[in-house]
Formats: structure tokens, sequence, C-alpha cells
């Protein structure tokens, strides 16, 4: 990694904007305050963070996340001298915040999706990094960053959700090595598995079996999958992250090749949340205008949510490697 560009920049800029993703997981969230918090560190510099959605309940023990405002607090006619997205594959999941994006003088990108295509000036894109966690750690070490306690915090976090709990295929050496070198740093692994995993509310535990009582098996049970409407949310008085582990947990049944889960977020526009174990979801989600990895990946369709899932039917049923 040639960084000398990226510590240039941040030494140059005077204002500087962190953006994480619509629907943030603890990747995008652990990778924006893992920044602001090394600039903070390293340059003694303020940097905003920018939220597209609110943040789920799990991530509210991020060091400096209350420091992060949301898309509707900022003048959309600021200029930045610097925007750095994390975790962002593609330019679109930037919605309203392209606006800042598009007005700063220079523009980083610093993720690890196959589907990114590296839209900004400098980009750091790895698809082979287990997370943007990872990515962002690694820049720090060979810019010889000093990593503090909240910096180690937020990027461990980073790579322990991205990898679920080090379980994912997407789970290299590398995590394992920077997962070590984190907790020297001081971090706290049994604390943030519990703040992580282990921190979920009893209408969220309730909700989520609904939700898997009423999935769907197709394909003598290879494709499992469920479908969530907003009155279904509403009536379990679910959070914004209450989708969250779903899609794995269809996965996990020893049948199932290819889950996944159609969430209603607006009239006629569903979300669609994929894992597999045979299928590249990544392509499937291309289709629709998303991406992600090839056994996790998402998308956004413009359809009511039953509408949704006959399409994701239909371009799973597809594939080469289905029909084999």
């Amino acid at each position: 990694m040639d960084c000398s560009q990226l510590n240039d920049i941040i030494k140059s800029s005077k204002n500087i904007l962190i953006i994480s993703h619509m629907n943030p997981d603890g990747d995008t969230l652990g990778s924006m305050c893992a920044m602001y918090s090394a600039i903070k560190d390293n340059f003694k510099k303020h940097a905003d963070m920018l939220l597209l959605s609110k943040v789920p309940s799990t991530y509210e023990f991020l060091p400096y996340i209350n420091e992060a405002k949301h898309i509707d607090e900022y003048d959309k006619s600021r200029e930045y001298d610097l925007v750095i997205d994390v975790d962002i594959a593609a330019y679109d999941r930037m919605c309203d915040a392209s606006v800042l994006f598009e007005k700063s003088n220079f523009t980083v990108n610093i993720d690890h999706h196959k589907t990114n295509n590296s839209y900004a000036k400098l980009n750091f894109v790895y698809p082979e990094a287990s997370s943007t966690g990872e990515v962002l750690f690694g820049l720090m070490k060979e810019m010889d960053w000093h990593v503090s306690l909240e910096t180690a915090t937020s990027l461990y976090t980073a790579i322990l959700t991205d990898t679920g709990s080090f379980r994912f295929d997407n789970t290299g050496v590398k995590a394992f090595q920077y997962a070590a070198e984190l907790v020297q740093k001081g971090v706290n692994p049994s604390e943030i598995y519990k703040r992580c995993y282990e921190s979920n509310s009893k209408e969220l535990v309730q909700f989520q079996a609904y939700c898997l009582s009423k999935a769907v098996f197709e394909d003598d049970n290879r494709i499992a999958y469920t479908v969530i409407y907003k009155k279904d949310i509403e009536k379990f008085n679910a959070g914004d992250d209450c989708t969250e582990g779903l899609a794995e947990k269809l996965r996990a049944i020893i049948t199932t090749d290819v889950a996944f889960l159609v969430k209603q977020i607006g009239v006629n526009i569903s979300k669609v949340s994929m894992r597999s174990k045979v299928v590249d979801v990544a392509e499937i989600c291309s289709v629709f205008g998303g991406g992600g990895h090839k056994q996790a990946a998402g998308c956004v369709i413009k359809s009511a949510p039953d509408v949704a899932a006959k399409k994701v039917l239909e371009e799973i049923r597809k594939q080469e490697v289905w029909q084999k």
C-alpha cells in the first residue's frame, strides 16, 4: 500500500468529512469511528462524521459515535477539503451525501467489496480483505500512525462483525493477526462480543422468531427466505437493526444453499439481504443495482416485498451453478 498521498492529504486538509453507508453495520460504523479517532490523535484535527441512517443500538458503545450527525443536519452547500468514504461499495450508497462528496476538493474511498469500481480520486479497495476495518488498520500500520484504545476498539468491532465473529469465509489469516494486535493494544474481546451479539432486546428476539417462523423453503429446501413488512416491524416495535443476522440464521440450516430476506422499507420499495453457500449472490444483487461479496450481498428493489422475492428467486434459478 502506498499511503503517502493519504497521509499528505489529511495533513493539508482543514475540513474533513467521513461518510458511512446507509443502513449502517459494524464495519462501516467501526471504520468511521476509527478514522475519526486516528485523525484526532495523529493530526490533532477534528473531522465530521456523517450518518445516512440511524445508528443501531448495538453500536452505540463505539468511541465517538455520539459525535456523528445525520445527513439531515448537514448544510448541503458546504465544501470540504477532504471526504473519506468507508465501506461504501457503490457511489449511489451515499444517497444524499453524494452532494458533499462531489463538492469536496479531494475524495478517498476505503473499502473491501469486489463490486466497488474505485469511484474516488484516491482508492484503497482490497476485496481479499475481511472487512474495511482490516483495510483501514493496514493503512494505519503502513503510515505508522498511533493507534489508541479508542481507535483499536472501533477497528476490532469492524473486523469482528464483518467476519461474523471470525466464522465467515472472508476470515483470513490477516483478520486473526490484526485482531491479536488490537487485543495487545487493550481491546477486550469478551466485552465487545457481548456488546455486538448479546445485547438484544426482548422485542428484537420475539420479532426475529416471528420472521423465522414464516420462512419459505423452495427447490427441495435449498432456498430459504422470509418476507418482512413494515406492519410486522411496527407490531413488535422492532428497531432499525431488527433484521440483523436473520439471513445467516436461514443459511445455517443444513439443507439451505441460498438464503435471503426481503424487508419493506417504503411503498413498493424493498431491501434484500442475501447469503449463500454455493451461488455468487453479489452477481445476483448486481442485477438490481446492488452488490457485496460472493456469499453475502444486498440490494434495493423498487417493488413490493412479495414481488421482489419472486424476482430474486428467478435470478437464483438462472445461475449456472444452480442448474447443475
